[in-house]
């Protein structure tokens, strides 16, 4: 079932070189869907329009072919969504629905400052999925940043615990690929 995905893309789609630092091996491995298997997170990180939620959307959609359920969310929708729950008073069936879908997405991490109640929103839909359902995420912001980004010690370590551990690391490189398309 596929969830929104923001882009229609494929892993044959995805462009694969040394000069991107992502290898046709790398992708052989995550088609093969055992990192939802085992589970294990995948980490994408890289420079603005390096293609970054095209890879993500990419593994989703396969993900989705291969019978996997995936929600897929930029980090502006979990904030809305997030947000409306604690409003509405669906927040814990908001975070069960979370914890119930085999892929999840989040894309754009790193962009919006968190307050408290994202910070522990994230955290708990973590340890709900950790070692059971996989996460993929997506960021501008290389890994090392995530803790000052996360803006509060103890969270930040418990957050990047339960993402980081096990977890597929893509450091994609290159110019946008924005701008190679538009030439």
């Amino acid at each position: 079932m596929l969830s929104k995905l923001r882009f229609d893309a494929t892993l044959p789609k995805v462009h694969c070189s040394a000069d991107r630092n992502l290898s046709t091996d790398q992708i052989a491995l995550l088609a093969s869907c055992n990192f939802i298997r085992q589970p294990q997170n995948v980490i994408i990180t890289g420079a603005t329009g390096c293609g970054k939620s095209f890879l993500a959307c990419a593994l989703g959609r396969h993900a989705c072919q291969m019978g996997y359920k995936t929600l897929y969310l930029n980090m502006n929708r979990f904030i809305e969504k997030i947000a409306a729950a604690k409003l509405d008073g669906t927040y814990i069936r908001t975070l069960n629905q979370i914890e119930k879908t085999p892929l999840l997405i989040l894309d754009d991490f790193g962009i919006q400052p968190l307050d408290q109640n994202l910070r522990l929103a994230i955290f708990q839909i973590l340890e709900d999925r950790y070692a059971k359902k996989p996460i993929i995420i997506a960021s501008q912001l290389p890994v090392p940043q995530w803790h000052e980004y996360l803006n509060e010690p103890t969270l930040a370590d418990a957050i990047l615990d339960r993402l980081t551990a096990n977890a597929h690391r893509i450091e994609l490189q290159g110019n946008s690929m924005r701008q190679l398309s538009n030439s």
